[in-house]
């Protein structure tokens, strides 16, 4: 059962809770989008204090199941991982609404393979908050038993969600779909890590599921996006990077 071809978010509290959460035991990086302050986190979410909302973006679930289909031998932990993560940043930030900007699902099966017990997970993940699942393209119809709310696109003050940024977006798209990855020189050798993708008018966020691939930020796709220059905020163990994009390495 889809939603409305795009939606509008309400009645999200804003709690001392939830802003309080975020800091923690951890450093804060700030990415200011459309004036809105924004806080990414090395585990590759993004957090709306003022509005207590988490952003993922491609879970990319039962991503190893779809493989594993066709012949390929993964490890099958890949939504169970995935899922582990997510509760971690759930339990540190306690949002009051949890947007998920698509692809969610590695295929529209993947709610149907998903083990009893990482459906259990998912479900206590979901309890008290709002959850909203925005469509991607591998994911478009997700069946309602994966809980939660849906729609293409969901504005909510100066920023709107969706999975993939559209080059004539106006000012505050914050989406996923390209799963942006830095390369950067670092004492003779290069390291590629997950990114953020951002300037101050749009943010493409970095690719959360275990299993998903990449693309690197000097990409045609990427580049097209912001123009002149924009930062790629590398994921560190507890921390993040602003590197500027032009200091990325091409593949």
């Amino acid at each position: 059962m889809r939603g409305e071809a795009s939606a509008t978010l309400s009645g999200i509290r804003r709690t001392a809770s939830g802003r309080s959460a975020a800091r923690q035991g951890r450093a804060e990086h700030v990415v200011a989008i459309a004036g809105v302050n924004l806080l990414a986190d090395p585990g590759g979410a993004l957090f709306w204090p003022d509005e207590c909302v988490l952003v993922v973006a491609d879970l990319h679930l039962e991503k190893g199941s779809a493989f594993a289909q066709r012949g390929v031998l993964l490890p099958p932990y890949d939504t169970a991982s995935t899922l582990a993560r997510l509760a971690r940043l759930i339990d540190h930030y306690a949002p009051r609404c949890l947007i998920a900007l698509g692809d969610s699902f590695h295929d529209g099966q993947g709610p149907a393979r998903m083990s009893d017990l990482d459906r259990i997970k998912l479900k206590a993940l979901q309890r008290g908050r709002d959850w909203i699942w925005i469509a991607g393209n591998h994911d478009p119809d997700l069946p309602a038993e994966v809980g939660g709310r849906r729609a293409d696109v969901l504005a909510l003050g100066p920023l709107t969600f969706r999975h993939a940024p559209r080059a004539d977006a106006a000012d505050g798209e914050i989406a996923g779909h390209l799963h942006p990855v830095a390369r950067l020189a670092q004492r003779g050798r290069a390291v590629s890590r997950r990114c953020f993708a951002g300037d101050e008018r749009r943010l493409v966020m970095p690719a959360f599921g275990a299993y998903a691939g990449g693309l690197n930020v000097r990409d045609a796709a990427i580049l097209r996006l912001f123009g002149a220059g924009f930062t790629a905020h590398m994921l560190g163990a507890q921390r993040l990077y602003a590197i500027a994009a032009e200091r990325c390495l091409p593949d």
